[in-house]
């Protein structure tokens, strides 16, 4: 039996990650590259391939970075490599278990990932699952977007199962209002939506869960986990709707990466067949577990399944 697909598409970066004082660790990490390295620990190696999507360089920094991946089992060869352009770069510092970053990203060359559609149409095409952000929008030039919106709409028209990840980042966008509209057309090639309550309420002004799931269904999805920062999280789809509030709530060392390792965890265990419930429980496992250590990553042998 041939192995399944599942393919993130976005932009991974060089990550210093605070030790304490002026120490740094330098790692690879990205929202969408996070939930691929969980999906990866997560899903059974017979059953499921998972692959990246993004451009990198020609540098050394890109080479390291392309080993890391396949040294844990991350599939490469849909990465492109830009003949001037680097990765960017982030720094993390950690406050009472908070993070705050500066980033270096203006000549990424994550943001030509979509530039050329015969290539995202051929990567779309050997998929099953695609999962997206929306910062991997947010990077993009309007014509990259374009591109990545209407593949994505065709993979899906193919049978694909298409998820998105809203992560609301208002530094990237022009403004308010562009965020907005481009959110709404990337949910409308989603099948399942993963947004967070917080930052939707912020920039939607939803009232409450059950009205940022109504947003998205309407929009074209099938299936809207509401989540909410270790508060109760509501899963709604065309026959119902309920809350999950039996969530375990402790004090982080670091909540860096805690959201993309949801997102690995919940929806490997979807695909594979569990029911949302145990999904759910199943994200949120995988996320406990990684806010207790620093950094976006917690080592896939370190990672109690």
């Amino acid at each position: 039996m041939n192995r399944k697909t599942f393919l993130s598409v976005g932009e991974c970066m060089i990550e210093m990650a605070s030790l304490g004082g002026a120490d740094f660790r330098l790692g690879f990490a990205g929202d969408t590259m996070n939930t691929a390295w969980y999906a990866r620990a997560c899903l059974s190696p017979h059953d499921w391939n998972v692959a990246y999507f993004t451009s990198l360089g020609r540098d050394v920094y890109s080479d390291k970075m392309v080993a890391f991946f396949e040294s844990n089992g991350i599939d490469t060869r849909l990465i492109q490599r830009h003949a001037t352009r680097r990765p960017g770069l982030y720094m993390i510092e950690i406050d009472n278990g908070e993070r705050s970053f500066t980033y270096w990203r203006d000549q990424s060359a994550a943001k030509t990932l979509a530039d050329d559609r015969a290539t995202l149409s051929a990567a779309f095409l050997s998929a099953d699952t695609i999962y997206f952000s929306g910062i991997t929008a947010a990077i993009l030039s309007e014509s990259g977007r374009s591109n990545l919106l209407g593949e994505l709409k065709a993979a899906r028209q193919a049978g694909k199962t298409i998820v998105f990840d809203p992560n609301l980042r208002p530094r990237l966008w022009s403004s308010t209002e562009e965020m907005r509209s481009v959110t709404m057309q990337a949910a409308s090639v989603a099948d399942i939506l993963l947004p967070s309550f917080d930052d939707e309420a912020a920039t939607f002004g939803d009232a409450d869960l059950n009205a940022c799931a109504d947003r998205y269904l309407a929009a074209g999805a099938k299936m809207v986990l509401v989540k909410n920062g270790g508060g109760p999280m509501l899963f709604a789809d065309r026959n119902g709707r309920h809350e999950t509030s039996s969530i375990e709530r402790i004090q982080p060392v670091d909540t860096t990466g805690a959201g993309d390792s949801f997102n690995g965890g919940f929806l490997s265990a979807l695909i594979g067949g569990a029911t949302p419930d145990e999904a759910i429980a199943a994200g949120h496992a995988v996320s406990l577990q990684v806010i207790m250590h620093r950094g976006a990553l917690l080592p896939m042998n370190e990672l109690a399944k």
